[in-house]
């Protein structure tokens, strides 16, 4: 199943969260050699955990993490603006309509559809929260995944070759697209929008509540 927790709730799921922080040192610095760093934990984690960023978590049947990705806002600090702004040229993208997404992550022999149920995920967070794109940074393997889920981005920029390149890209998410996906994904949207609303319904109605009354 998928869950949508704040890493200031994480400490209520630690199965999931010690497995979600886990695999991503298995993901990125073991099977793909990134420079990240992995603590005494087995956890990789860096400097964007700390600012209670949205976690999309698909949820494996034994409780422990299948895959997974982060959402922070571009209006406050971010990956992009922070190490990759030399692909998106003078003009920053900052805006509250527009979300990073970083730490795109798959288990080992994690099944196709979960990675589609990920891109499913963030089209839910989309839809509920008002935002208008995803931004994000991502190399040739990932490339070939948003192209099999049917959700490729609007690439922005890109530097290297083959392996090595990385490019940055712009997503929208369209009612086709959300069709599309939730086929492969093998979930209904009425299943999808379900998983949002118990993990994230309540908050996000004291959050309009707030705005309404401040407004």
């Amino acid at each position: 199943m998928l869950r949508y927790i704040y890493a200031r709730d994480m400490h209520a799921f630690p199965k999931l969260r010690e497995s979600m922080f886990r695999d991503r040192a298995d993901q990125f610095k073991t099977r793909q050699g990134w420079d990240v760093h992995v603590d005494e934990y087995g956890f990789e984690r860096d400097e964007y955990d700390a600012l209670d960023p949205l976690y999309v978590i698909w949820e494996n049947q034994n409780g422990l993490h299948g895959g997974s990705m982060r959402l922070l806002p571009t209006d406050g600090p971010t990956m992009v603006r922070d190490h990759f702004a030399h692909l998106i040229g003078p003009t920053p993208i900052i805006s509250p309509q527009i979300w990073e997404c970083t730490r795109f992550c798959l288990t080992r022999n994690a099944e196709p559809r979960v990675a589609a149920a990920l891109m499913l995920a963030g089209g839910e967070v989309m839809r509920n929260y008002g935002i208008e794109h995803y931004l994000g940074v991502f190399d040739a393997r990932m490339e070939r995944i948003y192209r099999a889920i049917g959700s490729e981005p609007r690439i922005l920029g890109s530097e290297g070759e083959g392996r090595e390149k990385i490019s940055l890209g712009l997503w929208c998410f369209t009612d086709q697209a959300r069709a599309r996906i939730s086929r492969r994904a093998r979930l209904s949207p009425e299943i999808s929008q379900l998983w949002f609303e118990r993990s994230l319904g309540d908050k996000k109605r004291r959050d309009e509540a707030v705005k309404t009354r401040a407004s």
